[in-house]
């Protein structure tokens, strides 16, 4: 064989092992599109070929050293010993691209996006991924066995390219060959000759803003964010935000409840409106279903972010998530805050937080202490192991009235509580005492909701025989909405909408039903109103009783898409750029973008869009969202 066959043969030799690649990075997609093609409307080929594309850009930054090992001009690449070698960094490169994207065939239904290099950090942080991998492996044997099967494939594919039969070779052929032949994989890795090198925004360029995470790859997602800083300075407004957005909230006691008055905020894991009875008209939630109807309720209130990591700084810091990684894990998790426990500690209010997952879970003990809680309580606090359902920790029929027995003992009134419900979350345990007595859905989840509904009930039976319950007002919210099982609650408007409400035991909030766009950022400055806190505050939520008449919003950001939702419209903004308007309330699957029917909306929302970002980077950059 001449040297030109040669050179032939070992580029077609290489471009089949790494098509190999691109053939499983294909199968994982059509898989995670069709377990969760309720996320995504209006699919065609094309978005498929530009999965192909993306996946092509992450088989050319992974595959580097295999390439590199094949293209090299050694005199032993015909050698067993050398293609062993490069046979198992194959395998290796191989199995980690097929894995990254099997995870996010399931874990997709919980946070919409593609995940990113918070991954790791989160399975780090606690103990919580010990305790649940085992729970992991039984719910999702299949993907663990699609997984093995691709393995399988790949190495019976690979095996057909393999030649240990040595070739004349010619030096200068073959280093002509690497020049050429490594310079275009990885002008393919980096996305083409473009001045930036591709990355997820590149996938939000070439579809719609919902269909991103269709034609992205996790491996990508995770290796471009891996190290990456969070935020970049963004100068829209040379003069600086401040005259088009401003998170400074004027004090006021004008809208005090009443004297002292303690106030409880009650996170509930998982409640999105899909599983509301007031929304759907479901049976899983009777007695929250009873309690927003003595509530004031928000029937048109959203979440901040889609992790119960991302819930608690908009609760308690009015921060809303706008970064690819939780705030709490981000390199800005450390940062000055104005946080909601702080403020009252001002007025005299003592302060705990209650969660019953294991110490450490999501960095909630260490972040409470952060935002100046007094306490932190959980499944270590709490002392017994026979109540917990093994995974994530005390279930929640003990955990919540003894959390309204534990604030008479440890806290003096007035005072702030923070209790995070746990056990309507993946693996949905219910105990077998109550499996047939309460309602079944088409989800395992509906059990869990209807265990969680109960024992919110056994909480209020509980407290209502506490000193302090008559003057609590209580603050009922979910953290974010759970995996979907309809189009309606998969879509970026469903996906965020989650039951707000304000419950005064005296009465003194009138129950009703309040239409009002409010989010979780807006609880804070509520609350800071209710209990008549008078100095200024940082945050970027807006009260319910005063919001310095700004016209209310909700925010969220997702796969580098901004989403501000004001009056009847939500903008998506993505590349610094408005790229869709919808009517979120009469078109809630996003069928009909009104872009171009409504300049004066789209200015108008984009100008404020655009002076919250800039305000946001640039307060936490240079650590400055408390004020002195």
């Amino acid at each position: 064989m001449n040297s030109n066959a040669l050179f032939l043969t070992k580029n077609i030799q290489l471009l089949k092992r790494l098509g190999i690649i691109l053939l499983m990075m294909t199968i994982a997609r059509l898989v995670f599109y069709f377990v969760n093609s309720d996320a995504f409307t209006d699919v065609k080929l094309y978005d498929f070929f530009v999965g192909i594309w993306m996946d092509s850009i992450a088989i050319g930054m992974y595959t580097i050293p295999f390439y590199i090992l094949s293209l090299l001009p050694l005199p032993y690449y015909h050698q067993k010993w050398y293609q062993i070698v490069l046979k198992t960094i194959f395998h290796i490169t191989n199995s980690i691209m097929i894995a990254l994207n099997l995870i996010d065939v399931e874990y997709f239904k919980f946070t919409a996006k593609r995940s990113t290099a918070d991954l790791f950090s989160m399975v780090s942080t606690g103990n919580d991924m010990n305790q649940l991998l085992v729970t992991f492996m039984v719910d999702f044997w299949w993907l663990i066995l699609l997984f093995i099967t691709l393995i399988f494939i790949s190495n019976w594919l690979y095996n057909k390219t393999i030649n240990y039969e040595k070739k004349k070779r010619n030096l200068y052929v073959d280093i002509l060959n690497f020049i050429i032949v490594f310079a275009a994989i990885f002008i393919v890795g980096r996305g083409g000759l473009a001045y930036r090198p591709a990355d997820m925004l590149t996938a939000s360029q070439l579809t719609n803003p919902d269909k991103t995470a269709l034609v992205a790859n996790t491996p990508l997602s995770i290796i471009k964010t891996i190290g990456k800083s969070s935020l970049i300075e963004q100068n829209f407004f040379e003069e600086g935000s401040s005259k088009i957005y401003s998170p400074i909230r004027k004090g006021t006691t004008k809208h005090q409840l009443r004297k002292d008055v303690n106030v409880m905020v009650i996170i509930l894991e998982s409640f999105g409106n899909e599983w509301i009875g007031k929304k759907t008209g479901g049976e899983f939630t009777p007695f929250l279903d009873s309690l927003l109807d003595q509530s004031l309720y928000f029937d048109n209130a959203f979440a901040n972010g889609k992790k119960s990591i991302e819930a608690v700084p908009a609760i308690f810091a009015g921060i809303p998530s706008m970064l690819d990684n939780p705030y709490i894990s981000s390199s800005y998790g450390t940062n000055s805050i104005t946080a909601l426990p702080q403020l009252l500690k001002e007025k005299g209010y003592s302060s705990a937080f209650y969660h019953g997952a294991t110490n450490g879970s999501m960095k909630f003990d260490v972040f409470a202490a952060h935002l100046g809680f007094d306490h932190y309580f959980g499944r270590k606090e709490y002392g017994n192991e026979d109540h917990t359902d093994e995974t994530w920790g005390v279930l929640d029929e003990y955990f919540m009235p003894w959390t309204a027995q534990s604030i008479t003992k440890e806290l003096k009134e007035p005072f702030l509580a923070g209790l995070f419900s746990l056990s309507s979350h993946h693996p949905y345990f219910v105990p077998e005492e109550y499996r047939a007595k309460l309602p079944s859905g088409k989800h395992p989840m509906a059990k869990s909701i209807a265990y969680a509904d109960m024992s919110l009930r056994l909480f209020f039976q509980e407290a209502k025989k506490q000193p302090w319950y008559e003057n609590t007002v209580f603050v009922i919210c979910a953290d974010h909405t759970p995996a979907g099982t309809s189009v309606r609650y998969n879509r970026r408007i469903g996906m965020y909408q989650i039951p707000i409400a304000f419950y005064d035991p005296q009465g003194q909030i009138q129950p009703e039903v309040n239409s009002q766009l409010f989010n979780q950022i807006d609880i804070m400055p509520s609350i800071l109103d209710l209990t008549g806190y008078s100095k200024d505050t940082y945050t970027f939520g807006n009260s319910y009783l005063s919001n310095d008449n700004q016209v209310p919003f909700s925010i969220n950001y997702i796969a580098n898409s901004h989403m501000l939702f004001k009056g009847d419209y939500m903008l998506n903004f993505v590349l610094d750029k408005p790229t869709g308007l919808y009517n979120y309330k009469s078109d809630t699957l996003m069928k009909f973008d009104s872009l171009s029917y409504y300049p004066e909306v789209k200015k108008e929302m984009t100008q404020q869009l655009k002076g919250i970002i800039q305000r946001y980077n640039h307060d936490l950059i240079h650590n400055t969202m408390k004020l002195k």
